[in-house]
């Protein structure tokens, strides 16, 4: 079972292409889909999805075209949008009760033990009788997750799920995808770098429409180990490091500033090597157009 996406493109009203030509394989697993906003994560999201018609190209879910088999891919997909609109005079209870009936559950009593499943699995079960009009954003955000998961989903995709989710609960989040993934596709759209690092066993970067990385976390490392710095200067420094380094992130430090820098040698006096991250990865790739690493 996998995602093969195709020459896929889209073309929006107005001359916006979101995406050119994409093509990739996602496989079972946590597949992180990197990008900016506007990067055609989303137009992506929602064409794997069944809501949203490619301009040309080819998408297959489990095995199932998503221009002429909707319907099939709808019975294997959870999907967790962005933007979702719930009914706001619905309790939780009853908006998971409403979309379980969408998803053809019609059986009463393994419906309802269904629902109360997924209100504990997110957390919610002491709401589950709460407006959703008096929800905060977190929790409406772990109400989408619920709904995603209600069909139990071979494929789940979730586009900014950590989006308004406090520390801990960005952390629950993140171990539930870990328990969910198995022999499943779960992919984890976002623009958190951080989410991505933690659970996600390959990734895509995509930018402007264009895939720039598809592989796994080591090949996208790889080629800047033994490039990567960390520079311990003062703050008053700063512009000068910035203008002699790339640089891919600054931090304030006890003594002054920490600035990480990708460099071929490292000819400042308070330089010394480190171990790269993706969040040095993905900005690198972001300014070098992607030529670091390996696409599919």
């Amino acid at each position: 079972m996998e995602i093969e996406i195709r020459d896929l493109r889209k073309a929006y009203p107005g001359g916006v292409v979101a995406l050119k030509g994409l093509t990739l394989t996602i496989p079972p697993g946590i597949f992180g889909l990197l990008g900016p906003n506007g990067s055609g994560k989303t137009t992506l999201m929602r064409i794997l999805s069944g809501l949203l018609e490619p301009t040309s190209g080819q998408a297959r879910v489990a095995g199932y075209d998503v221009r002429t088999e909707r319907a099939r891919v709808r019975e294997v997909l959870g999907y967790m949008p962005q933007d979702f609109g719930f009914y706001p005079n619905l309790t939780a209870y009853e908006t998971l009760d409403y979309f379980a009936l969408l998803c053809h559950m019609d059986d009463a009593r393994a419906r309802r033990a269904r629902v109360e499943e997924m209100l504990s699995l997110v957390n919610l079960s002491d709401y589950a009788d709460r407006r959703v009009s008096a929800f905060s954003g977190g929790m409406k955000q772990r109400l989408g997750i619920a709904q995603a998961l209600l069909n139990d989903p071979k494929v789940l995709i979730m586009d900014e799920p950590t989006s308004g989710l406090d520390p801990e609960e960005r952390i629950r989040l993140r171990s539930l995808l870990a328990e969910l993934a198995g022999e499943r596709i779960v992919i984890l759209s976002t623009h958190i770098v951080s989410d991505v690092a933690m659970t996600a066993e390959r990734l895509a970067i995509l930018h402007q429409g264009n895939l720039l990385f598809s592989g796994d976390v080591e090949e996208l490392l790889a080629p800047l180990r033994g490039k990567t710095w960390i520079i311990d200067i003062a703050e008053e420094e700063l512009s000068e490091v910035r203008e002699r380094f790339f640089v891919t992130g600054v931090f304030r430090s006890a003594t002054g500033m920490q600035v990480r820098v990708v460099a071929e040698k490292m000819e400042h006096p308070a330089g010394y090597a480190a171990d790269p991250t993706v969040d040095d990865a993905y900005v690198f790739a972001m300014k070098h157009d992607g030529n670091q690493g390996e696409t599919s």
